[in-house]
């Protein structure tokens, strides 16, 4: 197959020469330059068949481009992958928002409830309050009424010994002494 390939290039090498012929010189000639620049070129192709340039072209092209090809798949799976882990990411966002719409909910509920047992509560404090100064106003009233029950009685103590003491004589207030007196006396023994 070489040698056709080299065969093949030759013809095409002298069909490329036809114009030489055209002028009327001798093409086959070593005076002629076309022909030793031919030649030449013949000769530098066959060595680079001879030691399989060629081949070792193409298999370095070969190798690129199976290494690009690789670079491509793993580009191709990097982005894959990329695109797998960003849809994570949205997917975890959108979980994320939806916990933290519901626990803002949440908060707004459990606040509504506390500020609604916050104003039951304070009706009882106040209600309590309410009963506790009413008692302490019944107890105020208790209280000064008592005291003034108890001025009344000393008032009328001190009223009645007073009068006592201008209607009774001297005789008199011994024998009540005396009478006294021997009340205590039978009662103590």
């Amino acid at each position: 197959m070489r040698f056709l390939t080299s065969l093949t290039t030759f013809g095409a090498a002298l069909a490329v020469a036809n114009p030489a012929f055209a002028a009327g010189d001798v093409f086959f000639s070593l005076a002629n330059t076309d022909f030793v620049v031919l030649l030449a070129f013949l000769l530098f192709i066959a060595i680079l068949v001879y030691y399989k340039v060629p081949t070792l072209l193409m298999g370095m092209l070969d190798k690129r481009a199976e290494g690009i090809q690789s670079e491509l798949d793993e580009a191709r799976a990097l982005r894959d992958e990329a695109q797998a882990l960003l849809a994570s990411y949205e997917r975890k966002q959108r979980e994320v928002q939806d916990q933290a719409d519901r626990i803002v909910a949440s908060a707004r509920e459990d606040a509504k409830l506390a500020a609604e047992q916050a104003r039951a509560d304070l009706e009882v404090s106040l209600q309590r309050r309410m009963t506790a100064a009413e008692e302490q106003i019944a107890n105020a009233q208790a209280a000064a009424i008592k005291d003034v029950r108890d001025q009344s009685v000393t008032i009328a103590i001190a009223a009645a010994r007073e009068v006592i003491a201008k209607q009774l004589s001297a005789s008199d207030a011994n024998a009540l002494i005396d009478d006294a007196i021997g009340q205590v006396e039978k009662k103590l023994h």
